[in-house]
């Protein structure tokens, strides 16, 4: 009897899905991400749900192409099938975070949050917050990220706690709110994570070695006992006992100004170096022509 209800409501979503709202509609929890929530609604109508992202949109073949890059027209038509707000759908994608920061949200959930971990309709709920590189704390409780199935343990970096959330502030305001600072808070971390030369250190391997041991020195110390190495700038997503470092130095550098990052390009050398030198002065170059177009609407 079961199965044979579960076949009704597919033949009837199949058919009649593009034409009109479903029947029934599953509310949506707080931070959820979209293909999760798609995902709780395939199971109910007893389908994939590839195949339930498709009724809607044919032309995407994942699911996380619908995380990360749904058009105004396919947020509308999404919305239409399941009778909820445009706005409702696009607070559950990506698509409102620039593209300078989707260096940063990772390809899978990383993180989790003890408090705010939940099921519904007897699935997982995937939060949008789980892929965030920059986060540190849940966005609902404030509570402290974990990474999922992992134990970590204190992070060697408690000492920049506060810095740390500075950071994570910055990096959010950004990505989620287009706030603007002095330079971009992603290319601060981008540029962190690029090669230095170790001074009085002899046989020094580099990739061990980055600028931003040079405003967190603990982070040498701790990845000298480290066999793994710290992600490129391409992808500077850290693990959660990590993230921390990288957050209090892009904090310090937006509080210190130019000045740290011309500091930050002595301990550098060779291609590694020009490569810096020039992205700094593109980063001075934009943030002199955005000073001056905020003085000129002041007139």
């Amino acid at each position: 009897m079961g199965a044979r209800i579960r076949r009704r409501r597919s033949i009837r979503v199949t058919t009649n899905l593009c034409e009109r709202p479903l029947p029934v509609r599953l509310a949506p929890c707080a931070d959820e991400l979209l293909s999760s929530w798609i995902a709780r609604h395939a199971a109910f109508y007893a389908i994939s749900p590839l195949a339930m992202l498709q009724h809607c949109l044919p032309e995407l073949l994942s699911l996380r192409a619908a995380d990360l890059n749904l058009t105004e027209d396919q947020v509308v038509r999404i919305a239409h099938i399941f009778s909820i707000e445009p706005t409702t759908v696009r607070r559950m994608t990506f698509s409102n975070i620039p593209q300078s920061s989707r260096r940063m949200i990772a390809s899978e959930p990383r993180q989790s949050c003890s408090t705010c971990r939940r099921t519904a309709d007897g699935l997982p709920v995937i939060l949008r917050s789980q892929f965030l590189g920059w986060r540190i704390t849940c966005p609902l409780c404030g509570g402290t990220l974990q990474t999922i199935g992992g134990n970590d343990g204190p992070t060697p970096f408690g000492g920049y706690h506060h810095a740390a959330l500075m950071g994570e502030e910055m990096l959010d305001n950004e990505a989620e709110h287009g706030i603007p600072n002095w330079v971009s808070p992603n290319e601060i971390a981008r540029l962190l994570l690029m090669r230095r030369v170790p001074k009085s250190v002899p046989g020094y391997e580099p990739s061990g070695y980055r600028l931003l041991g040079v405003i967190i020195p603990d982070l040498d110390d701790v990845m000298q006992m480290e066999t793994s190495k710290l992600p490129s700038p391409a992808s500077p997503i850290l693990p959660m006992y990590l993230r921390p470092a990288l957050l209090a130095g892009v904090a310090i550098v937006q509080h210190a100004g130019p000045e740290m990052l011309r500091m930050l390009s002595g301990h550098m050398m060779g291609e590694n170096k020009a490569r810096f030198d020039s992205a700094i002065e593109e980063i001075l170059d934009c943030s002199r022509q955005s000073l001056g177009s905020s003085q000129l609407h002041l007139i």
